[in-house]
Formats: structure tokens, sequence, C-alpha cells
């Protein structure tokens, strides 16, 4: 079955050029291994970074906050043809929530930005560096409540 839209975690790799996806996950892979080779502590602060890290949605919205902001001032202040602005803006959320792609994509994609997927991998590969899937690799002990533990640890 094809879908016009694409899926939540692909919709925004697929609006960034192959070469930039490339960087992303090649960065991503070059940082796991840096990790990996200093050792547990760095680890644990690698991870209080990432939950701190701000994927390219929440950059999207705060950008189109401040500009639908910035529209309505100058709408009230200068000229109510500034009010277009805001609309615009909100055009282009809507495009990027059904296709993952509006004007400032590309920018941010270019300066490394993230998707929460791709965050998401790190944070899971030095999860299980750190040894939190352990305890599933036996099938005949692991549960749902040991599982849900380990990814959200």
């Amino acid at each position: 079955m094809t879908h016009a839209v694409p899926a939540t975690t692909a919709r925004v790799p697929q609006s960034t050029a192959e070469e930039v996806n490339r960087r992303i996950y090649h960065d991503i892979r070059a940082r796991v291994n840096a990790y990996a080779a200093e050792g547990p502590e760095t680890i644990e602060r690698r991870l209080r970074e990432l939950d701190h890290e701000w994927d390219i949605e929440r950059m999207l919205e705060a950008n189109a906050a401040v500009i639908s902001l910035i529209g309505l001032g100058l709408g009230t202040f200068i000229h109510r043809r500034w009010y277009a602005l805001p609309m615009v803006v909100a055009a282009f959320l809507l495009q990027h929530a059904v296709q993952g792609w509006c004007p400032p994509v590309p920018l941010f994609r270019r300066y490394g930005i993230r998707t929460a997927t791709e965050i998401g991998y790190e944070r899971y590969a030095l999860k299980a560096l750190r040894g939190d899937f352990q305890p599933l690799c036996d099938s005949s002990t692991a549960t749902s409540d040991s599982a849900f533990a380990a990814v959200t640890r």
C-alpha cells in the first residue's frame, strides 16, 4: 500500500539532500565511537546532553513563533499588510507537517539539526554500550517491564 504522506519518522530525511543525511549519520556514528572509547562517565554526560538537544521540530516551532510574533507586531504598529507574514508561516508549518519540508529545513539540516529519531539513534547506541539492554538478551528472563525500564532509563 502506497501512502501519499510520508511516515512521521521518514518525512524530514526524505526532504533532505542525501549528502546531508549521510553526514548526519556519519557524525552520529563518530560520536558513538568516541564516547565508547572514553568510558561510562562520558556516556552518562552525553546522554544528559542529548536530553536537552533541540530536534528540528522544536527549532521550526520556535522559529515560526518568533516570525509570526514579529509579523503581528509589524502588522499592528507599521502596516496591516504585515499580517500576511504569520499566514505564510502557518502555511509553511502545515506543509512541513504533511511533507516534512519547509524553507528553513534545508538550512537547519545543513547545520546538523537532527530529527528526534536521529537523536534517538545516538541515545540508544550509547545506552547499549552502557549495558542497558543486557538483561533483554536472554529472552527467557526478559519481560515487558524490563524492556520498558531499559529504554526509559
